[in-house]
């Protein structure tokens, strides 16, 4: 496993397996991990400090979601996509994410709109960046949607999105970070920027609008890449 395994925030009584589940779910949401890679359990348990039986609990988890997958020689990783399982949860992407920008675009308060701007801010500098930093633009790009998914003020709305993540962050992973061109091609930071843009305006449609710019841009630049399974493979 090659991505860093950094720590997430917990609760308070969180159990160690639900510590586990955390830092795993943050590195497939985050898009730390590609498609095949393999993750190392030990990894996990070390970086936690704990035994590796909490770390088994939270795989578990995560293979029944199908965030992972167990290979026949007992290795976990990240389960491949095929190009039929990327668009359909590229359509509901559409579909739940375009809801929850419409509506933070009527409730994002002053400070998380600053909060937001920080994301921003730090997303663009990778774009600039003469030798962008793919990991860091990444995270941020994660950091900034879902900001902006939380100033929706639904808090129902944000596990379900999170689970979107949880099954295409991998995916996302290979926009920008397989990719630094991408990055410098730009189109993101525009639609981010129209996004932020249309919050300020508070205008819901050109919200959606620009995050279904910013959403079938990296779809249709990933399907162009040839690295997900045809369906003839499914």
């Amino acid at each position: 496993m090659q991505a860093d395994c950094r720590v997430p925030d917990f609760a308070p009584g969180d159990t160690l397996s639900a510590k586990a589940h955390a830092v795993i779910r943050d590195l497939l949401i985050s898009g730390s991990l590609s498609p095949g890679e393999k993750l190392s359990l030990r990894s996990v348990a070390q970086r936690l400090g704990v035994s590796m039986q909490p770390v088994r609990d939270a795989v578990a988890r995560l293979v029944a979601d199908e965030a992972l997958e167990v290979a026949p020689n007992r290795a976990v990783r990240v389960p491949l996509m095929s190009e039929d399982r990327f668009r359909e949860l590229t359509t509901i992407r559409l579909a739940i994410e375009g809801f929850a920008v419409e509506t933070a675009a009527l409730q994002c308060t002053a400070a998380q709109l600053r909060q937001i701007r920080i994301h921003d801010r730090r997303f663009r500098a990778q774009c600039a960046a003469a030798r962008p930093e793919p990991e860091v633009a990444v995270q941020a790009n994660r950091d900034l949607h879902f900001a902006i998914y939380r100033a929706a003020a639904l808090p129902s709305l944000m596990p379900i999105i999170a689970g979107l993540w949880l099954r295409i962050g991998p995916v996302l992973n290979l926009d920008m970070r397989a990719s630094p061109r991408r990055l410098q091609m730009g189109q993101a930071e525009a639609c981010h920027a129209a996004l932020i843009d249309a919050l300020v305006r508070r205008a819901p449609g050109d919200a959606r609008a620009a995050l279904a710019r910013d959403i079938n841009g990296a779809a249709q630049f990933i399907l162009e890449q040839g690295v997900l399974r045809p369906a003839s493979e499914t």
